[in-house]
C-alpha cells in the first residue's frame, strides 16, 4: 500500500507515525512545502516574548528524525499542485531544483492546514505588517525587534494568538495595543466572561481598541499609521491576527466537496468525498460535538485525533471521528482563560433550551497562602442539568477544571454528576468542595427550585417604583465601597433580626459579592414567605461588565 501524506505538523505528521506503527511495510511520502514537518505552532509567540529561547525547542521532529524513526519518506520544501483523482496521482514541484514529477497513490491523505487571513485592505503588505503561523513568520518577527528596537505594537484582531502575541510583545517591552472589531476579545468567550479579561489585560498594561475596524495602512517613515473605522493610530509594528481559513485551494480544484467558507467536507472516518482521500487538520469541516451542527474550529487537539483516525481507517481499524467540542486554554500573563463546549451565543443558535449559572470560587483553600479566584460560567441543557459548556478565568488550577467540565460534557453528565464528583483536595490545589462541584450545586439548586436566579443585564430593567424589593445583602463596608442603584443594604447577618421591615407581598431580588450570601438569603427569605430571585453571579460580575462597558480607553498610540 502507498500512502501519500500532503502536509505535516500535527494532522499530517501524526497520520504518518501511526501508519507505521500500524503498518510496517507500506510506501508512505509525506509532503511539506516548507521546511518544517512538525513543530510547535502554539509556542511560537513565546519564543518572541522570550519564554522560549531556543528556537530549536520550536521543532518537534527534523525530517531526518522523522525518517529515521518511522521509515518515512519526508520531502520538504516539496509542494503538492495537483491531483488527479481518476488516475491516483499527484503533482509536486520541487522547490530546491524548480521541477515537477509525479507520484502515485492507493490512499491520499490532504493535511494542508490553514493560512492566516489577510484582507484586501490598502497598505496591508507594508513589510512592517506581520503574521504569525509558521517558524518563519516568528524569525521574521524577532529579527525585527532584535534589530530595529520598535517601542510600539498594534495587534489586528484579539483572538487566541493576537492574545498570546499582545502579552509576549509586552513581555519585549513593547507598548502594546490590541485592536478587535468585535465588541470584546477572544471570540469562544460570551461577553461577560470576556470583562474580566479586558479588565486584567488592561491591568497589565495592555490597551484594548474594541469594536474597532481597520481599514489602511500607511507609511510614515519612522512608524506605520492605521486608519480604523473609529479615528487612527501609530505603532512601530503591527502584527495582522484576524483569523485564519482552510488552505484547500487543492481540494477545491480537483473537486472535494467543500462548505462555502472552504473547509473540506469530511465524514465521521475523515473520508472526503473521494473515497480514497482523507483530510484532517485545520482544513476541515467539523460536527460540533454538543450541538451536532457543521463548524470549523481549527486545533491541534482534533488535528492530532483526526490523523490519527485516518491513519486507522485506512489500515482497517474502525476508528471514528465523534466531534470537536472546542476545548482551549490561553494563558495571560499570570492568569488562565479556558472554556469547552457551547458559549451561550452558540446555544441559543442551536435551538437549545439551556440555563446558566456563575460560581466564582477559591482555587484552592483560601488559607493557604498564593491562591485566587476562579470565575466559572456554566451552560446546562434545561430540565435534564446536563453540561453543554463551560468558561473559566483564573490563576493556576483554572484549566485543571475546565479539564473536568470538558470531561464532563464528553460523558454527557449532568449538574448532580458534578455534584458528586470525587475530586482531589489538599488545601495547595483545591478545597473539600472544589469550583466544579459548587457549579453542579448552583445548577441544581435551580432546577430543584431551591433558588431562583435573575442576571446582570436584567438588573437595570427591575423596577425602582416599590413594587419590588431590591436587596444588598453585603456588609455597610461593601456596601459604601460600590452599589447598585436602588437596592437597600441589610447584610445577611442582620437579615432574620430586620424581616419586619421587608413586606412579603412584594418580590424580593437579592445581591451578594458573589452569589453565595444572597443564596442563603434567599433561603431564609424563601422560608419565611417570600418569593425572592438571586442575583447569579453577583455584584461582582455586574460590576465587571458594566464597567467594562464603560471604559473609554485611551486611543492607544493617537497623535
Amino acid at each position: 500500500m502507498k500512502v501519500l501524506i500532503v502536509g505535516g505538523v500535527a494532522g499530517g505528521a501524526s497520520a504518518a507515525a501511526r501508519l507505521r506503527r500500524l503498518d510496517e511495510h507500506a510506501e508512505i511520502i509525506l509532503f511539506e512545502r516548507g521546511r518544517y514537518i512538525s513543530f510547535a505552532n502554539c509556542g511560537l509567540p513565546y519564543y518572541i516574548g522570550g519564554a522560549i529561547t531556543q528556537e530549536a525547542a520550536l521543532t518537534l521532529q527534523t525530517p531526518a528524525s522523522f525518517r529515521s524513526r518511522f521509515h518515512v519518506d519526508v520531502r520538504v520544501e516539496n509542494e503538492v499542485t495537483a491531483i488527479d483523482r481518476v488516475n491516483k496521482r499527484v503533482t509536486v514541484r520541487n522547490h530546491t531544483t524548480g521541477e515537477d514529477y509525479e507520484e502515485s497513490y492507493d490512499r491520499l491523505i490532504l493535511s494542508p492546514g490553514a493560512e492566516p487571513v489577510r484582507p484586501p485592505i490598502p497598505g496591508i503588505e507594508n513589510p512592517r505588517v506581520f503574521t504569525l503561523r509558521t517558524i518563519p513568520d516568528t524569525l521574521k518577527i524577532k529579527a525585527y525587534l532584535d534589530e530595529k528596537k520598535p517601542r510600539r505594537a498594534a495587534v489586528i484582531g484579539g483572538g487566541y494568538i493576537g492574545v498570546e502575541m499582545a502579552e509576549n510583545l509586552r513581555q519585549a517591552g513593547l507598548e502594546v495595543c490590541i485592536i478587535e472589531m468585535a465588541s470584546h476579545v477572544i471570540a469562544p468567550l460570551d461577553e461577560d466572561m470576556a470583562a474580566d479579561v479586558h479588565h486584567y489585560l488592561r491591568s497589565q498594561g495592555i490597551q484594548l481598541r474594541l469594536g474597532s475596524g481597520l481599514n489602511a495602512v500607511s507609511d510614515q517613515g519612522d512608524s506605520l499609521r492605521l486608519e480604523l473605522t473609529d479615528g487612527a493610530v501609530e505603532a512601530d509594528l503591527a502584527v495582522l491576527s484576524v483569523g485564519v481559513r482552510p488552505d484547500t485551494e487543492l481540494a477545491k480544484v480537483c473537486g472535494l466537496e467543500c462548505s462555502p467558507r472552504g473547509a473540506i467536507r469530511v465524514n465521521s472516518r475523515m473520508q472526503t468525498s473521494d473515497p480514497d482521500i482523507y483530510a484532517v487538520g485545520d482544513a476541515v469541516l467539523i460536527r460540533d460535538f454538543v450541538s451536532g451542527q457543521e463548524g470549523y474550529i481549527p486545533l491541534a487537539g482534533p488535528a492530532n485525533k483526526q490523523g490519527r483516525i485516518a491513519a486507522d481507517q485506512i489500515c482497517g481499524l474502525p476508528s471514528e471521528y465523534k466531534g470537536t467540542q472546542g476545548s482551549s486554554v490561553l494563558k495571560i500573563f499570570g492568569m488562565t482563560v479556558a472554556m469547552t463546549g457551547l458559549n451561550e451565543r452558540a446555544a441559543k443558535a442551536a435551538g437549545l433550551d439551556y440555563g446558566k449559572t456563575y460560581n466564582y470560587s477559591a482555587s484552592h483553600a483560601s488559607y493557604y497562602p498564593g491562591g485566587g479566584m476562579i470565575s466559572l460560567k456554566t451552560i446546562y441543557e434545561k430540565p435534564t442539568g446536563r453540561i453543554l459548556g463551560a468558561q473559566l478565568f483564573g490563576p493556576d488550577g483554572t484549566e485543571k477544571r475546565c479539564d473536568v467540565m470538558a470531561v464532563a460534557i464528553r460523558a454527557g453528565m449532568t449538574a448532580s454528576d458534578l455534584a458528586e464528583l470525587e475530586l482531589c483536595y489538599a488545601p495547595p490545589y483545591s478545597s473539600a468542595k472544589d469550583p466544579v462541584n459548587f457549579a453542579g450545586y448552583v445548577i441544581e439548586n435551580v432546577l430543584t427550585g431551591k433558588v431562583k436566579e435573575f442576571y446582570w443585564h436584567d438588573v437595570d430593567s427591575l423596577p425602582r417604583d416599590g413594587s419590588v424589593t431590591l436587596l444588598d445583602v453585603r456588609t455597610d463596608a461593601e456596601h459604601a465601597r460600590g452599589r447598585i442603584e436602588g437596592f437597600r443594604s441589610i447584610p445577611l447577618d442582620s437579615l432574620r433580626d430586620r424581616l419586619d421591615e421587608l413586606d412579603p407581598s412584594k418580590p424580593v431580588y437579592v445581591h451578594c459579592h458573589s452569589g453565595l450570601r444572597s443564596y442563603l438569603a434567599c433561603r431564609i427569605l424563601t422560608g419565611n414567605g417570600f418569593d425572592c430571585w438571586n442575583l447569579a453571579g453577583g455584584y461582582r460580575l455586574y460590576e465587571s461588565v458594566v464597567s467594562d462597558r464603560a471604559v473609554q480607553d485611551h486611543p492607544c498610540y493617537e497623535r
